[in-house]
């Protein structure tokens, strides 16, 4: 039986999981065997990475260049009052590594950007957008779409949030719906504009959520919609979204 290729300890540990029809051992060992990588371990990073690692996601990359600060602390749960002047990356893979054992956590002490060695994500099926730029989301969708790789997206700010997954194969991608990159001056008008600290852990575990989705091939992934979060109104809109055949990055004329 599949169950016998876990111990007893991680028997226990997913019981949750092993009892749902839609998981049990079968899709218990494809999230042993998975691999995500996120990028950013901020609000977004901290809240999904947990999710991710308490799954039992066998392998999770972690890619971010800042160190923990006190104004973080406001929404990043991954770090504590203790772990300030350190790493992100180091201090959530301390983080992960107590709450999971069984998970392997790579981190990646640098700043996504262009010009960087792309082989760092070949290993890694899903990419899971913790960024709080535009530039390097941007930039990852670029390595989604070369690379074939899934794409889930996340974005906050104050009480909203976003939330999609692209993927240029089998829907449109991040730059088919958001076209223009915005220039520097915008990007650093928009820079520390705040963000309600519960924002980023529904958004994140959105996005952790999605990414199990995808390891197990299950439900209905969010391709082709853009989910709008209103947390002042409570309420979510979902907008259909379609594949742009003049895309920069995806269209016709780039296969």
């Amino acid at each position: 039986m599949q169950e016998d290729i876990f111990s007893e300890q991680e028997k226990q540990r997913y019981q949750r999981h092993l009892s749902i029809p839609e998981i049990g051992a079968s899709g218990q060992l494809k999230l042993k065997n998975a691999s995500v990588m996120i990028v950013g371990a901020g609000g977004l990073g901290s809240a999904s990475s947990l999710y991710l690692a308490a799954a039992g996601v066998g392998t999770i990359g972690i890619m971010d260049s800042d160190s923990v600060e006190l104004s973080n602390l406001q929404r990043q749960i991954i770090h504590d009052t203790p772990s300030l002047g350190q790493l992100k990356v180091e201090v959530a893979e301390k983080r992960l590594s107590t709450l999971n054992p069984n998970v392997c956590v790579k981190s990646y002490p640098i700043r996504a950007i262009r010009g960087m060695d792309l082989t760092l994500f070949e290993e890694f099926p899903i990419i899971l957008d913790a960024t709080d730029n535009f530039e390097t989301r941007y930039f990852l969708n670029e390595i989604c779409v070369k690379m074939r790789k899934a794409f889930v997206y996340g974005s906050i700010y104050q009480f909203y949030g976003q939330f999609s997954v692209f993927d240029a194969v089998k829907g449109p991608c991040f730059r088919c719906v958001f076209r223009n990159e915005p220039s520097s001056e915008f990007a650093q008008s928009n820079q520390g504009l705040g963000v309600v600290g519960a924002v980023p852990g529904i958004i994140g575990s959105m996005q952790a959520l999605e990414a199990i989705k995808l390891i197990l091939g299950i439900g209905d992934p969010a391709h082709g919609r853009l989910l709008l979060f209103d947390g002042l109104e409570m309420r979510f809109q979902e907008i259909k979204t379609n594949k742009d055949p003049k895309c920069p990055v995806c269209g016709d004329d780039k296969k």
